[in-house]
């Protein structure tokens, strides 16, 4: 570690462990090199752990009365947004991402400094759990560690934590409920609050009209994320309102890392901890065995077939559909075990390296392809493939000769992250980029752009700092969404009304 507050007893110098690892993660997202990120990280710990002391203080000092506090992880990581937001204040803003810079300057970065009724919902909520609560819910849904863990860490029964986890994310949920009801909102969103409360208690789909609002209501989305339970959200609404920017690449580097760790246990360590991942790296290497195994028995089939002579009038069912035409023109490159590729075989999935700025604020950044640690910024996660996904029917270009690049960064259950780069063939003082989704998906939050959904069809507009392209030049925008069943990649894009081609 480079130079550190020093700890004042053992119990402050575990917590220094602890945390350590989290905020380096965090300052590599913010920054543009891992020199910067140490520097980040080392003033961002020492700011947060002045607070951490000063709040201990006001305990001992209050007579047994509660001083609110977010847990040691989240609020260190509260302090590295907050001391990036001091160099980019202070002229030291080239060492930041250049995304990171744009956000700071956004309503989005002045909502964590609003009147508290303003602040993320996610933000609100964990800060009003008990300390110990919400350290349970974070270290377990953002931190992703598995619960012997956490309960060693917290000083919990191992036998009653999921119960005590199970609570707490009811707690959780009932102060977010409170929060948002207690918010100021318009009539429309009065009406779907009783609604939004109903349906986020069960994993079945939202009314159409209800997904309709939370696509164009981002304080209606936002709490949609925190009360919803089921499907694996809540993780991302806690990392994305507590932390703010990247606050999904930072979800993905530590359950990432949380993998790297447990994949090798340390010598000593309870076997209740491991048994868990052991397991389920067991289950995960019998399933990709028999993927594989499957592929060599359909390829040997496929070259049996082609060695059959076959008449023109007796064409086998293998060479045809179920409704008799061929289907010996779809072609698929997938990766085994893809049950997306392998759904959809009209479509071909060309992969492409992801690189660091693809991947910043949504998914995992900064790693190297193959994982491990990265010098100097402790342990890294492998950063997800970018996938390239080119659009079903083919569509023409348009006047000015437009090209549009899909890319499908991340995707999780019910979420994901894309990316759109146009290119066009002559100069632009402002542009709209229009295009539909197949399956029903919403788009949640776009940035380098503004946008509107009206039922499938999304209308991305420029920017009020980039709305000119000169002639040949490539605009890029990226966004998160929703989908339910199926992602399918969208269709239709057209620049300023022109239709343009769609390109891999």
């Amino acid at each position: 570690m480079p130079d550190l507050p020093p700890p004042k007893d053992a119990a402050e110098a575990a917590l220094f462990a602890e945390c350590w690892d989290a905020v380096l993660s965090y300052a590599d997202l913010c920054t543009a090199g891992s020199a910067a990120a140490q520097q980040l990280a080392a003033e961002a710990f020492t700011l947060g752990m002045r607070e951490v002391r000063a709040t201990e203080e006001a305990r001992s000092r209050s007579a047994g009365r509660r001083v609110r506090r977010l847990p040691a992880i989240p609020l260190l990581l509260t302090a590295v947004r907050t001391t990036a937001a001091a160099w980019e204040a202070n002229g030291l803003g080239h060492l930041l991402d250049p995304d990171l810079r744009l956000w700071l300057t956004s309503d989005r970065a002045a909502r964590y400094d609003a009147q508290p009724a303003r602040r993320p919902l996610a933000l609100r909520g964990l800060v009003e759990l008990q300390e110990a609560d919400a350290a349970l819910l974070w270290l377990a849904e953002v931190e992703a560690l598995p619960l012997p863990v956490v309960a060693r860490r917290l000083g919990l029964d191992p036998a009653v934590a999921a119960e005590e986890l199970a609570q707490v994310r009811g707690l959780f949920r009932g102060r977010c409920h409170r929060s948002h009801l207690d918010a100021p909102m318009d009539a429309q969103c009065r009406r779907y609050a009783r609604l939004l409360d109903a349906v986020t208690r069960s994993p079945a789909d939202a009314p159409e009209d209800l997904s309709r609002h939370l696509a164009r209501c981002a304080d209606c989305a936002e709490a949609a994320g925190c009360l919803r339970l089921h499907g694996g959200g809540l993780a991302a609404a806690l990392a994305g309102g507590v932390i703010g920017w990247g606050g999904l690449a930072y979800l993905e580097r530590r359950r990432r890392a949380a993998d790297v760790r447990l994949g090798a246990p340390h010598p000593g360590a309870r076997e209740q901890d491991a048994a868990e991942p052991l397991l389920d790296r067991h289950r995960a290497r019998l399933v990709l065995g028999g993927l594989l195994a499957t592929a060599v028995l359909l390829s040997l089939l496929a070259l049996v077939v082609s060695l059959v002579p076959l008449g023109d009038d007796h064409r086998s069912a293998a060479d045809t559909g179920a409704d008799g035409k061929p289907v010996a023109d779809l072609h698929t490159s997938a990766t085994s075990g893809s049950p997306s590729a392998t759904a959809r075989p009209d479509r071909s999935w060309t992969a492409v390296p992801a690189d660091r700025g693809s991947a910043r604020g949504g998914a995992a950044a900064g790693a190297s392809a193959s994982g491990g640690t990265l010098p100097g910024r402790g342990t890294a996660a492998p950063s997800a493939p970018v996938t390239t996904i080119p659009d079903g029917p083919a569509d023409t270009a348009g006047a000015g000769g437009c090209a549009v690049r899909y890319e499908l960064v991340n995707e999780w259950p019910g979420g994901f992250q894309a990316g759109i780069t146009v290119t066009t063939g002559e100069a632009l003082d402002t542009w709209r980029v229009a295009f539909s989704f197949r399956d029903g998906q919403t788009v949640g939050e776009m940035w380098s752009a503004d946008f509107t959904q009206h039922g499938s069809r999304i209308t991305a507009t420029a920017a009020d700092y980039d709305t000119s392209v000169a002639d040949g030049g490539t605009l890029t925008f990226g966004f998160l969404g929703s989908w339910h069943d199926a992602n399918a990649a969208p269709y239709g894009f057209t620049l300023n009304g022109h239709t343009c081609a769609v390109s891999s």
